[in-house]
């Protein structure tokens, strides 16, 4: 038979302990949850599952330092594109220049005239060239290569192609010689009919090319939210639940005190039996 009344054992206060003990656990548990807004803060909460979601972690970093490389490319392209394309619309006005040399009927003056706006729009096709740098990278100018870049955690690629042929044709109209309708008939039908080929073809290549990163890239955004959000099903708390359960274990907390309190009470009962 347990024994009951004594001074030296209380056993009613060693069950009221151990489930304060408990309570003020589950509490604490559920304060962690409600500060961090995380169920698995940590290995202590739950090995298996923490590990799980470090891993996921690391590759979202990945996905982030892809998506990183992608955006430098594309504005690599952009700013390629923009140089090509405003060699593009000069085209025009060096075409009507020539066009206007290639005329028998003009005046010594006026071919000189004329030359020096024909020289003065080349040398301006040349400064969009060396204007078209991102990032120290220049895709039109003279020696160019091809940038890769990584497109996927795989190890894909994705290539934005050298255009130096721009360079080279615009080097080339900047040296002919238009002293003669006859010069400028053969530039027309050479030198110009050369550089407004290699700018049309830059154009498509490089308009598909960054169309590729920007489809890449928003790819890997909608991967990047799917991992995300299943990383949160794995470690984010419930907080509507963790409020609910919170409200709780304080009302349980404040009961097990009282209850600690009056079975700590006890063995003074027992001074009425000698007084």
């Amino acid at each position: 038979m347990a024994i009951q009344n004594s001074v030296l054992t209380n056993p009613s206060s060693f069950v009221a302990l151990r489930t304060l003990n408990g309570i003020n656990r589950s509490l604490d548990t559920t304060q962690n949850r409600v500060s961090t807004g995380l169920k698995v803060a940590g290995a202590l909460d739950d090995a298996s599952n923490f590990a799980i979601s470090q891993g996921i972690r690391a590759e979202l970093k990945a996905i982030d330092a892809v998506t990183q490389g992608l955006n430098n490319a594309k504005g690599i392209g952009n700013v390629a594109i923009a140089g090509v394309t405003g060699i593009s619309n000069l085209l025009a006005d060096i075409r009507g220049k020539l066009t206007e040399l290639a005329n028998e009927g003009i005046t010594t003056t006026q071919r000189n005239i004329l030359q020096a706006d024909f020289n003065e729009l080349v040398s301006q096709a040349a400064n969009f060239i060396s204007n078209s740098a991102f990032n120290g990278v220049n895709l039109i100018e003279s020696g160019a290569a091809s940038v890769n870049t990584l497109s996927n955690l795989a190890g894909g690629l994705l290539t934005l192609t050298s255009q130096s042929s721009v360079n080279t044709q615009v080097g080339s109209l900047a040296i002919v010689t238009l002293t003669s309708a006859t010069n400028a008939q053969s530039v027309i039908a050479n030198n110009f009919s050369n550089l407004e080929s290699v700018v049309n073809t830059a154009l498509g290549s490089l308009g598909a090319e960054v169309r590729a990163l920007n489809l890449q890239t928003a790819f890997l955004e909608e991967i990047r939210d799917a991992t995300d959000e299943g990383l949160g099903n794995i470690v984010d708390a419930d907080l509507a639940r963790e409020s609910a359960r919170l409200t709780s274990l304080q009302v349980q907390q404040q009961l097990s005190t009282q209850t600690l309190g009056i079975a700590n009470q006890r063995p003074q009962t027992l001074l009425g039996l000698f007084g």
